[in-house]
């Protein structure tokens, strides 16, 4: 793990000296400098010591690079469809994904499909049809629904012009056969 080097990184970015972080935590500059290096393993203790003089949370010194946040530039999305649906990959994280789905005019996902996780649902443009098992509900521009997808779902657009809906669905396992 790079803590040296992200703790430098953090210090600069601040403009703070190295001399100012001894005088706040009592540490001395060879040992900073040890640890900026990645000569030497700092204890939890200073960690935390570290973390609280740079106003950074603890578990962030901790993450490795790959565990840092992700950007995915609009230019850089990639997009599929399936039965008539536009499909825009937003981004992922470990289990967690989030696209944007465009309805065209009477379009749907298809058949009710169901699948191991979580599915979360933020209605932007239009109306559709939700169902899942034997509940069925009108979901309206502004509107969002969520639901085990475990059980059988299906979503359809009933309005007169496209529909677009955020996606959001957390699954413990990959799931590649959907969207």
């Amino acid at each position: 793990m790079e803590i040296g080097s992200k703790i430098r990184a953090i210090r600069n970015r601040k403009k703070i000296t190295i001399a100012q972080m001894c005088e706040d935590t009592g540490l001395s500059k060879g040992f900073i400098s040890n640890i900026e290096n990645n000569n030497t393993s700092p204890s939890l203790n200073t960690l935390q010591t570290i973390s609280k003089f740079l106003g950074v949370p603890l578990p962030y010194l901790l993450l490795e690079k790959k565990q840092h946040m992700r950007v995915v530039r609009k230019a850089e999305r990639t997009y599929s469809t399936l039965n008539n649906l536009k499909i825009e990959h937003l981004t992922s994280k470990g289990g967690l994904r989030m696209m944007l789905v465009e309805f065209p005019p009477g379009a749907s996902m298809g058949e009710a499909i169901a699948h191991e996780g979580e599915e979360c649902h933020l209605v932007l443009e239009g109306k559709v049809l939700a169902e899942q098992g034997e509940d069925s509900m009108i979901i309206d521009e502004g509107d969002s629904f969520s639901w085990n997808a475990s059980v059988p779902h299906f979503v359809k657009n009933i309005g007169d012009g496209k529909a677009v809906v955020l996606i959001s669905i957390y699954s413990d396992t990959e799931l590649n056969d959907i969207f």
